[in-house]
């Protein structure tokens, strides 16, 4: 099992989004959060079981677990160019990638998962994490995800909602390149945290 800068050193190999979506906010995890993020699950045997990466882009926190150990790994995207880049991605790894919507696919494994993401946060519609942790309170035992800095509140109240609790926060900054025609700067500084939630299901 790779160190954590090792991890990342790793991650930095992989290709990013060849022709991002604005409407699916699709903006590539950095290594350096997805090996902390990662590595972290790894230190608390969250990836003692499998892992299924919800919106997976292309693939770098599927990635990440199949490096650190984890297996199964299944990624799900609903954009076919991305789960392209993601499969090329993973060429050295083992990890499943698959086309369709996470509110739609049959993700109902019999078997207790892992849930982790970085799901859209809502800038262009609001509420769009939303249907993600839906998902992941349905099959996870525990879940990790990122969202921005001013959605706390809602992450826990939909956590304690639906029987889980929110064990740990971690503070993050985003650093996103202009990609889209509507960015008026190089790079975009944003807040942001990642949630693990424990759904207590073991």
């Amino acid at each position: 099992m790779p160190r954590r800068r090792e991890l990342e050193r790793q991650l930095t190999q992989l290709e990013g989004f060849i022709e991002p979506s604005a409407s699916l906010e699709q903006y590539s995890t950095t290594p350096e959060i997805a090996a902390s993020l990662i590595h972290t699950a790894a230190l608390r045997g969250d990836l003692d079981r499998p892992v299924i990466d919800l919106g997976t882009g292309t693939g770098i926190l599927a990635i990440a677990s199949s490096m650190m150990g984890a297996a199964p790994v299944i990624g799900v995207d609903i954009d076919p160019q991305a789960i392209e880049v993601a499969t090329h991605n993973a060429k050295e790894v083992e990890v499943d990638f698959v086309i369709g919507n996470i509110a739609q696919h049959p993700l109902c494994p019999d078997r207790k998962v892992t849930v982790v993401m970085n799901p859209p946060f809502g800038a262009q519609r609001p509420g769009a994490d939303r249907p993600f942790l839906e998902v992941a309170s349905s099959i996870a035992s525990v879940s990790y995800s990122i969202h921005n800095a001013e959605s706390d509140e809602f992450v826990r109240a939909f956590a304690a909602e639906r029987g889980g609790e929110l064990t740990d926060a971690f503070a993050l900054e985003l650093e996103l390149p202009a990609q889209f025609e509507f960015h008026d700067r190089p790079i975009e500084s944003i807040e942001a945290e990642a949630y693990r939630i424990d759904w207590h299901r073991h």
